[in-house]
């Protein structure tokens, strides 16, 4: 799969939920690798803001990015449907402290993207495929989120509140294909008994009926509710019954469920990746939405590449036999025994290690460990097949280190350890010249790194 991008940009126009300014957001198209990113144009320098989990200062009734004093707020809407239809590298202009609201939902949004339409891009996407149980919880409330391993993107969402209209509601999304049709419509919910207090911290001052699901489930007379109206800069509405008293009929008897399903989506499009794993959300919010964000974020500033994902049973891409055609090592030194995944910038080999190899005579007899360098060799070999992939004719060619930098021996690997081998362009490759990023991995931790600069050089 490649990253993706827009066609070409598009621009929305709408008032701001908390700020009520009105305000234009541009989404233009952006390189490989670039991912999302905010740029306050409105500002000196117009300064941008990486839509990442690390840059999140605020979730009070909204997902807030700053980069020093420079924030934007109300991001999840935009950020669920550009993560919803696939788009991995967008900049969004937006000339004030928050992104518009529109109609409450991602719809407008999705629109237009569907709209514009998309270009595939030459950089392989890098998923965060989840390997393992990851949950955050809010005791206090109640509130989970938990990720599971799975093949691809799924996510159910249940919302509980003390409220005689909205009790208990779920919602359920399979695919990421449905989300434009069955989820971006869904508005964002506030109950009536909430709106004063919002509006004491500065909040919801361009909130109306058209751009929230509004619910009114607490007694209120007819004075209290022209005073609230009045304060909110809408028109008077008598209410005689609890309901939603919206201007527009909700669009499925789930919506704030589907609502809450959409905010996930948006939050966790901040991992800066997308994911590939099933999602289980318990009385979400945004706090706890950016908390497992954050979490993951964490996991990959360690290890920004995961350990690839190892089946023997499947067909190699390359078998030994292949990997002597490209390569000249021979015993005891050719140290890659198959290719499991290979893109145009990254590969991925396998190294069985067992006790029958020869440099375990004297290192060491009784306590046998691989030698760090022949790990390093190991990748250098696995990047030279990369290397030699993207020339005609390979067997003509040899591969000949140049440089190595930031070696970091992590763990022992010993007779019965399996290797798994990712290696990577860090640039493009020139005259001849690839500098690459190599990670060896025992399973899902990392035992030995480098970065490696090579030569192809071709066989007299």
């Amino acid at each position: 799969m490649k990253q993706q991008t827009l066609k070409e940009s598009f621009t929305l126009c709408g008032k701001g939920l908390h700020t009520g300014l009105d305000i234009t957001a541009t989404f233009m198209p952006a390189g490989d690798n670039h991912g999302y990113k905010f740029q306050r144009v409105d500002l000196e320098g117009e300064p941008v803001i990486e839509a990442l989990a690390e840059n999140v200062v605020e979730t009070t009734r909204g997902t807030v990015l700053a980069n020093g004093d420079v924030k934007v707020g109300t991001i999840e809407h935009a950020m669920a449907a550009l993560y919803a239809a696939g788009i991995d590298n967008c900049l969004i202009q937006v000339n004030a402290p928050e992104m518009p609201i529109l109609d409450g939902s991602s719809l407008k949004y999705s629109e237009k993207i569907a709209e514009t339409g998309l270009v595939e891009q030459k950089a392989d996407k890098d998923y965060y495929v989840v390997k393992h149980r990851i949950e955050v919880r809010d005791d206090s409330t109640g509130s989970s989120i938990l990720l599971l391993p799975d093949n691809e993107f799924s996510i159910d969402a249940m919302v509980n509140f003390e409220s005689p209209v909205l009790n208990n509601q779920y919602a359920a999304l399979d695919s990421l294909d449905d989300f434009a049709k069955e989820i971006s419509p869904s508005r964002t919910f506030v109950f009536v008994r909430e709106v004063e207090p919002l509006l004491k911290n500065n909040l919801i001052k361009g909130g109306d009926l058209d751009n929230a699901i509004v619910i009114y489930d607490a007694p209120m007379g007819q004075a209290e509710l022209d005073r609230l109206a009045d304060l909110m800069n809408v028109p008077h509405k008598s209410v005689n019954e609890f309901g939603y008293i919206n201007n527009r009929p909700l669009e499925h008897e789930n919506e704030p469920a589907r609502h809450k399903l959409l905010d996930v989506i948006g939050d966790l499009a901040l991992i800066g990746r997308p994911l590939k794993g099933k999602v289980i959300a318990t009385k979400p919010g945004h706090s706890l939405n950016t908390a497992l964000a954050k979490k993951i974020r964490q996991e990959l500033r360690k290890t920004p590449v995961q350990a690839p994902s190892y089946n023997p049973s499947v067909a190699p891409i390359m078998d030994v036999n292949e990997i002597r055609e490209h390569l000249p090592h021979r015993y005891p030194f050719l140290l890659v025994d198959k290719v499991i995944e290979k893109g145009d910038s990254h590969i991925v080999a396998v190294k069985n290690i067992t006790v029958n190899e020869p440099f375990f005579q004297g290192h060491f007899p009784q306590e046998p460990v691989m030698p760090g360098v022949l790990q390093i060799e190991a990748m250098a070999q696995t990047g030279g097949l990369l290397v030699l992939s993207s020339v005609e004719e390979p067997e003509r060619y040899s591969t000949y280190f140049m440089k190595i930098d930031n070696v970091k021996f992590r763990q022992k690997v010993v007779p019965g350890d399996t290797l798994l081998f990712h290696v990577s362009f860090m640039t493009p490759m020139r005259r001849g010249c690839a500098i690459m990023k190599g990670y060896a991995f025992v399973g899902e931790k990392v035992v030995s790194e480098c970065e490696f600069m090579a030569q192809i050089i071709k066989n007299k």
